[in-house]
């Protein structure tokens, strides 16, 4: 049977216009079941039967405190969890979650061309990528730099986009240990387009597998 992802795309803040695209990408990744969702308490269910749980651009407090608890005994005994892109807007009242994810959202310059420097080319996110990957999105700054928490697997050169915050480190994609479980976090996946985008597409592909044990 092929693994099950649930993916949760609630909203209390901005929305992503990018959901829709985002979703149906994900039904079309690798050999997943995706169980779609914008219901707190599909969080409050139990999580066991899912390999991960991807919460794609979605902003603001987005769970109960029961869904929190349920989600983090998840993670903590082995659960897979991966954020897209606003993730990192999320749950700020919540210190378990930043801890999680590994940085909070700060602020963003406009949405342009720039390039991301993939510094581990080990991982299954981003193995296939070139060594400087050109990309168009919104080069997300955030509230702390989580080099040292994490293993950073690509970084922003902001040298190649306007109004970049976070200087010469400036980490972008990562992944880490929570308890027994994988975390895997992505800045990218503003616009619809990126959810076509084949390298993107293996890039997230690559994400969940590896938080899923799947790869």
């Amino acid at each position: 049977m092929p693994a099950r992802l649930l993916v949760h795309t609630r909203t209390t803040a901005y929305r992503h216009e990018s959901i829709p695209a985002g979703v149906a990408a994900l039904r079309t990744l690798g050999d997943f079941e995706v169980d779609h969702t914008e219901d707190p308490a599909a969080v409050e269910q139990p999580l066991d039967g899912y390999a991960a749980v991807v919460f794609l651009s979605t902003s603001g407090e987005v769970l109960t405190p029961a869904g929190r608890e349920r989600l983090a005994a998840y993670v903590e005994a082995g659960g897979g969890f991966v954020g897209v892109h606003a993730a990192a807007c999320t749950e700020y009242d919540w210190p378990y979650y930043g801890e999680l994810l590994g940085a909070w959202f700060d602020r963003h310059p406009e949405y342009q061309p720039g390039k991301a420097v993939v510094e581990d080319r080990e991982h299954p996110a981003t193995r296939h990528l070139p060594a400087v990957w050109d990309f168009v999105d919104e080069w997300y700054d955030f509230r702390t730099n989580p080099r040292g928490t994490v293993r950073v697997l690509a970084s922003a050169d902001e040298s190649s986009y306007e109004g970049g915050g976070m200087g010469e480190d400036h980490p972008l994609v990562w992944c880490r240990q929570q308890g027994s479980g994988r975390v895997f976090y992505t800045a990218l996946g503003h616009a619809a387009e990126a959810y076509a985008d084949p390298d993107f597409r293996a890039h997230l592909l690559g994400g969940i597998a590896w938080a899923a044990r799947q790869d």
